[in-house]
């Protein structure tokens, strides 16, 4: 076979700056999926060299899911791919015997993080790419919020808040932010990406638990 039709091969990542990043993207919905898309395009932007965090909100873990989850393990692996889990134990509001004021902690912690991620983003200077083991406070290419919508829902952060975060972005920076059934109208003005994830049926309903290798 000539190596022209081969096709695509893999490459060395070397750290680099996107051209085109700066967008704001949202994922909600009752369907399983909004994450995995958030993980799946922050993979496709660190194979490119681009520096990527990711924030969890609300999966601090429950009885039915290991403490160490595939993606964790793969993003460890990833140059330039960075995660932090804020959130607390249980699920705020299902009566599993978690602190509902400690997840609204946690929430309003992992928001302030986001902040201080994005103030450094704009900080940093511009023509220099980051660093792939610089530490996510100062400056990414993408920060995905994952769960941010969820936590705006159950009222553990105010919407307004999440907006004033899109706002003061750097015109670099491209945000992802995911979670939430309830339909996230504040932010459509805001973003220029919304995805709606619809359950059309899902094994859950059939009584089958989170499986290792697909929900964590």
């Amino acid at each position: 076979m000539d190596d022209n039709d081969a096709g695509p091969t893999a490459e060395p990542i070397e750290p680099a700056s996107p051209d085109e990043f700066g967008l704001v993207q949202v994922w909600w919905g009752d369907g399983k999926g909004k994450t995995t898309a958030a993980l799946g395009m922050a993979t496709r932007a660190v194979g490119h060299g681009y520096r990527v965090h990711l924030l969890q909100f609300m999966k601090g873990g429950t009885g039915t899911v290991e403490d160490v989850r595939g993606e964790y393990n793969a993003i460890a692996a990833l140059p330039g791919f960075s995660y932090e889990n804020a959130g607390h134990y249980g699920w705020h509001g299902f009566l599993d015997g978690s602190d509902d004021d400690e997840h609204a902690a946690r929430a309003k912690g992992a928001l302030d993080r986001a902040r201080e991620i994005v103030d450094a983003t704009a900080e940093a200077p511009a023509d220099e790419p980051f660093g792939a083991d610089a530490p996510a406070d100062t400056g990414v290419d993408m920060l995905v919020l994952d769960e941010v919508l969820y936590a705006a829902n159950r009222g553990l952060i105010d919407p307004e808040d999440v907006l004033a975060l899109i706002e003061s972005k750097p015109d670099s920076l491209e945000l992802v932010l995911t979670g939430g059934h309830d339909r996230p109208a504040y932010l459509f003005d805001h973003a220029d990406l919304v995805s709606e994830v619809s359950k059309v049926k899902h094994p859950l309903d059939a009584g089958h638990s989170a499986r290792k290798g697909t929900e964590y």
